[in-house]
């Protein structure tokens, strides 16, 4: 992705909404793709989820609203389930109750029953004479979305995670001190398998910031804390996994020490790549890639907005600093996305060491405008074009983005606006 990269899509999350400014029920909260890429889900603050299919009729990647459903709080987490038949499952997570959703299609309707009239009542039986067999006669697609099982009183903490389980029969939620093992099937109990609570509130030193199943391997998984630590829990060695199987962590610089330390360190999101082999992670200034056969420090460290060091203490005072911006890998795991202020994202190729700041604005999003990439300058000589990191807008920050599982297509959250960005060449950058 770079200088060709095209544009398609811009779409308001409050356009269900008959209103011009943003509310705080419009932001959008979480932005997933389902596993073949065809259908595109947003949550917002407000607690709707709203679904979009991608069109097939056109060459550009359009994705066309499909279906919003109310859910109540904002939604956190969105994650669909690999798809066994015509029917798509989703989960939804607000801050206690995880939700399975069941969106299906119906085009046909049958006709010609033999007991029931077209209304659908009783016939009088002595008055059927033949037997017909029913049709099925073509409809005008509707779009049914129903609730279909409620995951619920689990969690005494906000949930910040759910991740479907590569066995295809469990899932995961976990809080800021608990994680909890689900059959989808099951309502009622869960399994507690991360507990790191401690017997005195006082003592308590980190929590949990985000938690996601192996893609492969249906025993493991990892949570991040808000230390900046990564613990890699394999299931089939203690049925609780307090005691984790590798414990991921970067040695601190005692030069680079000070007040923020522990704040910037801490991970806001973690992903495995699509080949199971390698961790990303954010915090709040970097992206980081892990080798999970080294514990001892990140394979990568890319710098997202370093320039923003010298500016923590203003951070800290109108709360940015406690941002948590997600990250998300590319279909091959060469490149890496993840957002910024200033409705900004950042993309890192992992085989040219290249990088690309671009902007996410209703300028850039006319149908095959081509992104431009952007400089953040700090004094000294500006080019033309540069942006100082003074006058960098902190209200605008992109902290939701997707990548199409296989195709250089992106979603971008960027408060109550969804973009959609396509590569055309299907390069990953360019310089």
């Amino acid at each position: 992705m770079g200088e060709d990269t095209d544009t398609t899509r811009t779409l308001n999350h409050s356009f269900l909404r008959d209103h011009n400014y943003v509310t705080e029920a419009d932001i959008i909260s979480t932005v997933e793709f389902n596993h073949t890429g065809e259908l595109l889900a947003t949550g917002d603050k407000g607690g709707r989820v709203v679904i979009f299919q991608r069109e097939h009729e056109s060459h550009e990647p359009e994705f066309d609203y499909l279906k919003s459903l109310e859910i109540e709080e904002k939604i956190n987490k969105i994650r669909w389930l690999p798809q066994q038949n015509a029917a798509h499952f989703l989960l939804s997570t607000n801050d206690k109750t995880v939700k399975l959703w069941k969106v299906s299609e119906r085009d046909k309707r049958p006709e010609g029953y033999n007991l029931k009239d077209e209304e659908g009542r009783m016939k009088n039986l002595s008055t059927v004479t033949s037997l017909q067999v029913p049709v099925l006669k073509p409809m005008d697609l509707m779009v049914e979305v129903s609730p279909r099982r409620v995951f619920a009183n689990a969690h005494t903490y906000h949930v910040n995670s759910i991740s479907v389980n590569s066995d295809h029969e469990t899932y995961m939620s976990a809080d800021d001190l608990r994680i909890n093992l689900w059959h989808l099937g099951i309502t009622d109990r869960s399994f507690n398998i991360v507990d790191i609570k401690p017997v005195n509130m006082e003592d308590l030193t980190e929590v949990i910031t985000a938690a996601e199943f192996h893609p492969h391997h249906c025993n493991l998984l990892v949570y991040s804390s808000s230390k900046g630590t990564l613990r890699l829990c394999d299931m089939r060695e203690a049925a609780l996994c307090d005691k984790h199987s590798k414990l991921f962590e970067e040695p601190e610089d005692p030069s680079n020490r000070s007040f923020f330390s522990e704040i910037i360190s801490s991970v806001s999101d973690v992903k495995f790549s699509h080949s199971g082999r390698y961790l990303l992670t954010r915090d709040y200034l970097t992206a980081k890639v892990w080798d999970l056969n080294m514990e001892n420090k990140p394979l990568e460290i890319y710098q997202v907005h370093d320039y923003l060091r010298s500016k923590l203490c203003s951070l800290y005072e109108n709360d940015c600093i406690f941002d948590k911006f997600e990250c998300a890998w590319n279909g091959s795991d060469s490149v890496i996305m993840t957002g910024a202020y200033n409705n900004f994202f950042r993309m890192f190729d992992r085989n040219t060491n290249r990088d690309v700041t671009l902007e996410a604005s209703r300028e850039s999003s006319k149908p095959r405008a081509v992104l431009k990439p952007r400089r953040v300058c700090q004094g000294g000589k500006r080019r033309k074009d540069d942006i100082s990191v003074d006058s960098l807008d902190f209200t605008k920050k992109i902290l939701h983005t997707a990548w199409h599982p296989t195709e250089n297509i992106i979603a971008i959250a960027a408060t109550n606006n969804l973009y959609i960005f396509q590569d055309k060449l299907n390069q990953e950058m360019h310089g």
